[in-house]
């Protein structure tokens, strides 16, 4: 699995035109879902994803998880994350689980997510979705 994580002041997710989730304050997280993915990978990286300390303290320091600050999460499902761009200019696919056992996991780690109590939104497994966000600081982690 590959998680994308950026701490955002405001974030939202498009439809068809219409609008389907939005924040303010907390995580976007990209989740591509690679065939060597596991369900037993779930608690773990849904654990550091609520606990990462990248939030600002009152002194201006990262000291504070998505948690203690209880802003939001947008969870948006992205298998191109997946993807091998090595050879040629094309890329290829082939990493990403197929898509019943990657909406499988995806749908775990949702629900592991929402067990925290935060406010915990998603886009639409498998749909064109149209993501707009202000990434605030900007903080980007990459999670494997």
């Amino acid at each position: 699995m590959i998680a994308v994580i950026q701490r955002v002041s405001r974030a939202s997710l498009r439809i068809d035109g219409k609008e389907k989730a939005s924040l303010k304050g907390g995580l976007l997280i990209l989740l591509g879902i690679s065939k060597k993915a596991k369900e037993e990978d779930i608690p773990r990286l849904a654990k550091k994803i609520l606990n990462l300390r990248i939030f600002s303290d009152e002194g201006g320091k990262m000291n504070l998880s998505v948690t203690d600050v209880k802003g939001g999460i947008l969870l948006v499902s992205q298998f191109t994350l997946c993807a091998d761009a090595s050879k040629g200019n094309r890329p290829s696919f082939g990493r990403a689980m197929d898509p019943a056992g990657s909406f499988k996991l995806y749908g775990l780690l949702r629900d592991e997510l929402k067990r925290s109590g935060l406010d915990v939104q998603e886009g639409q497994f498998g749909a064109h979705m149209e993501v707009e966000l202000v990434n605030d600081g900007p903080v980007t982690l990459i999670l494997p």
